[in-house]
């Protein structure tokens, strides 16, 4: 705690800051559309969304530059976590997933997969093995193509943002290598009919407006959270990416960290030790 209150540890918390501010408005009938919602209250924690970045970025760690163990790791470290925080709020498949003794990818195109690959984009450094550790990330759970590729987009954009592209340049990366209209989306059109959707290609393109049109952190946060629907991954994903662009506000990041369990809190700390290792 200590060395999160000196200095921002950043990395994993955009994720983890996102879903906590997103996650009292989850769901239809707790959406707020609009901006100007407290950004934490007595209701505002961490959900499975953190749990897993977490979980991702402790096997990434452990099996750095190898796929087939980073893979391997990847199912122990979820499970582990997984267990360990059995009340996050997983789906139903992924909670079978979680106690299977032979768990096995079951094809989800859900956007699991892109809210908790945000320690790939950080750990590596080249798009190709961004791109390829993402996939991995992934296909342990969600092997759909589309689970894929809303996995590789935010790991893609996390990894452009914080070698110093543009939003233009980023966006327009995603769109024309994984396909997102991104382009013909905007947030005020996207607001007024947007429901509970948990697909990747129901979530991510709207992350990425909402990263697109916010002009800081916070406003990139409030702006994913006040479109609705899966507001706590809306918004991990939006800040995932923002926090690589923009960095994130010291007031916030420790907010975040003061929701955080002990064991969650370990691993944020020691991944920040491990990326300031490779710097």
């Amino acid at each position: 705690m200590t060395e999160l209150e000196k200095k921002n540890c950043g990395t994993l918390l955009g994720a983890i800051a996102g879903d906590t501010i997103g996650a009292p408005y989850e769901f239809n009938d707790n959406n707020y559309k609009a901006k100007d919602f407290p950004l934490f209250s007595a209701a505002s924690g961490f959900t499975d969304d953190s749990v897993m970045t977490i979980a991702v970025a402790d096997a990434l760690m452990a099996g750095f530059g190898d796929e087939a163990k980073t893979e391997k790791l990847l199912v122990e470290s979820m499970r582990n976590f997984g267990l360990q925080h059995p009340y996050a709020g997983y789906g139903g498949r992924f909670c079978h997933w979680l106690v299977s003794k032979n768990p096995q990818p079951y094809n989800s195109w859900g956007n699991g997969s892109a809210m908790r690959v945000s320690a790939v984009g950080w750990i590596y450094d080249t798009l190709e093995e961004v791109e390829k550790y993402a996939e991995i990330s992934a296909r342990v759970t969600h092997n759909h193509p589309e689970g894929i590729k809303g996995a590789q987009a935010t790991a893609a954009a996390i990894f452009l943002a914080r070698t110093g592209k543009s939003k233009q340049e980023i966006c327009d990366y995603v769109e024309q290598k994984y396909g997102y209209p991104l382009s013909q989306m905007i947030c005020d059109e996207i607001r007024p009919t947007y429901r509970m959707n948990e697909s990747c290609q129901g979530t991510v393109p709207q992350a990425f407006c909402a990263f697109r049109e916010g002009v800081d952190f916070e406003d990139v946060a409030r702006t994913a959270v006040s479109l609705g629907g899966d507001s706590d991954t809306l918004a991990a994903i939006a800040c995932s990416i923002a926090e690589a662009f923009y960095g994130i506000p010291e007031n916030i990041a420790q907010e975040t960290v003061n929701r955080l369990d002990e064991d969650l809190l370990e691993v944020v700390v020691k991944f920040q030790k491990f990326m300031e290792s490779k710097s």
